[in-house]
């Protein structure tokens, strides 16, 4: 079986070719464009989407020496994500589908991050997986293929939303998270004590105060500029710290709730230094079999919608042309 992959979510236009053999391609091509803004602007995102998505998928089937009438199934994202984003990749898809008469499967963005672990790898089920981007903040249950329990999610800001909202305030670019993880390998994580919310809930997330704590901390010191000089390595392993704390925590609580001994880390912020350490270290603790994603499937890609489609359709989950997007995970519609 031979599946193509296509991702247009959010501000990354990808796409990847898997098949028996494993991984064949996986081609990503960044908007450079969201940078000056500070953060990623639907109306530019879904345009440049749309500039590059054939050329896109063509270099995907050239690198893994395939012919378009060679694939057995195409895989898109069908959300949560940008709702004009999505709407290029699932229109796109859908008439690629229809001139070569090949079968549709619609993928969840989220669902996705969780099985990029199974590119190079196998974990056992049942299984928790911490997901972690820059929308959402999740634990989730996998107790058998596509067979999830959503034990808790973010009430607010998701963990990456926070990097990347903190980061805007310490005048860092965009995105932000990456600058702040490299950082923070070089500052104190005990310089400053900054919050760590909802500890009192098992699985729940709230981030909001965290970026709010940040800010009045910076306001309170006499030379804001000066100060952020001195101590910005500091600043960002004292957010980092808190952000992973939450997060371990929380993962720990799981872990300990539903006694399974497999954990995953996905999402864009898996790629996070400090929470993969703290990762092993906490899956040593628990005497827990840990898989995390190469940092290359960690972020938006096209390879974690391939390999999730390829599953699927191994199970027939196959969509029709009527398929349609979701801006949000409570618009899921399964």
């Amino acid at each position: 079986m031979k599946i193509l992959g296509i991702e247009s979510s959010c501000d990354e236009t990808a796409a990847a070719v898997y098949d028996n053999n494993g991984l064949q391609s996986n081609i990503i091509a960044s908007q450079a464009v969201h940078e000056q803004y500070g953060g990623v602007v639907p109306e530019l995102a879904s345009r440049a989407h749309h500039k590059t998505i054939w050329r896109t998928v063509r270099q995907a089937l050239d690198e893994a020496d395939i012919q378009l009438d060679a694939i057995d199934a195409v895989a898109v994202t069908q959300g949560p994500g940008l709702m004009g984003s999505l709407l290029v990749g699932l229109c796109f898809t859908k008439g690629l589908c229809l001139s070569r008469n090949i079968p549709l499967v619609g993928v969840n963005h989220m669902d996705a991050h969780i099985y990029a672990n199974f590119i190079d790898n196998q974990p056992e089920y049942p299984f928790i997986s911490l997901t972690v981007s820059g929308g959402h903040t999740q634990l989730v249950h996998v107790k058998a293929p596509f067979e999830h329990a959503l034990l808790g999610q973010t009430r607010d800001d998701a963990a990456g939303e926070a990097f990347d909202k903190i980061g805007k305030i310490l005048g860092l670019p965009y995105p932000a998270g990456p600058v702040i993880d490299e950082r923070s390998q070089h500052g104190d994580t005990q310089f400053h004590d900054f919050p760590q919310a909802m500890l009192d809930n098992d699985f729940e997330f709230s981030f909001s105060g965290l970026k709010t704590s940040v800010m009045y901390y910076l306001q309170d010191q006499k030379d804001e500029e000066e100060f952020l000089s001195e101590h910005l390595n500091d600043i960002c392993a004292s957010v980092s710290y808190a952000i992973t704390e939450v997060l371990i925590k929380k993962l720990r609580n799981a872990i300990e709730h539903t006694g399974v001994k497999t954990i995953v880390l996905a999402g864009g912020v898996s790629a996070n230094s400090m929470l993969r350490k703290k990762a092993r270290d906490l899956a040593a603790e628990e005497d827990c079999e840990l898989y995390i994603p190469k940092l290359a499937y960690c972020t938006d890609n096209a390879a974690m919608i391939a390999i999730t489609g390829y599953m699927m359709a191994q199970r027939k989950m196959f969509a029709g042309m009527n398929l349609k997007p979701f801006a949000n995970l409570n618009a899921i519609n399964k």
